[in-house]
């Protein structure tokens, strides 16, 4: 007997199983059960366990249970909000007062990632606030000018050039 009790892991499912439905459970189980004083016991357990279920009566619900029950459930329905914006706020407030606390970790994290968008952003100097708009035409004047400074420039340098080659001939 010493080496059946060995046996015994997995056998609570097992002994449900042989309580309900004998007919479905393999006779392997059977055998065991048979062989084995702490599972007949379990077993024994189970069966006076249901037999004490068997004989439990619920309380009947008062009568006028149901009654307030609708005039609950009326009350809050009518008390609703009407408008889109304050129902879906109602939902937030009642989500972040009585819901889980899994829904903060998603928030957290949008906020998170928000933070350092704007964060990083300004850092990087990537949003700059202060620049002050220049007028098209202005700018196209001023880049035409520093164009024709570079061209002659570069007409003084090749002139430079050509005059010494013309002396070193």
């Amino acid at each position: 007997m010493k080496a059946m009790n060995a046996n015994c892991t997995g056998m609570e499912n097992r002994l449900a199983d042989l309580l309900l439905d004998p007919a479905a459970v393999p006779a392997k189980v059977q055998t065991h059960v048979d062989g084995c004083n702490r599972c007949q016991a379990e077993l024994k357990e189970l069966r006076a366990t249901m037999a004490l279920l068997d004989t439990w009566e619920s309380p009947e619900p008062s009568p006028y249970f149901l009654t307030r029950l609708d005039a609950r459930m009326r009350a809050e329905r009518e008390a609703e909000p009407a408008g889109l914006i304050s129902r879906w706020y109602a939902r937030i407030t009642d989500r972040m007062a009585y819901g889980p606390a899994t829904h903060v970790r998603p928030l957290a994290a949008m906020a998170l990632t928000i933070v350092l968008l704007l964060g990083g952003g300004t850092y990087l100097g990537i949003t700059d606030w202060d620049q002050t708009a220049v007028p098209q035409g202005a700018a196209s004047v001023v880049s035409d000018l520093q164009t024709l400074d570079s061209n002659a420039q570069l007409l003084d340098q090749l002139e430079t050039i050509s005059s010494t080659n013309d002396n070193g001939d």
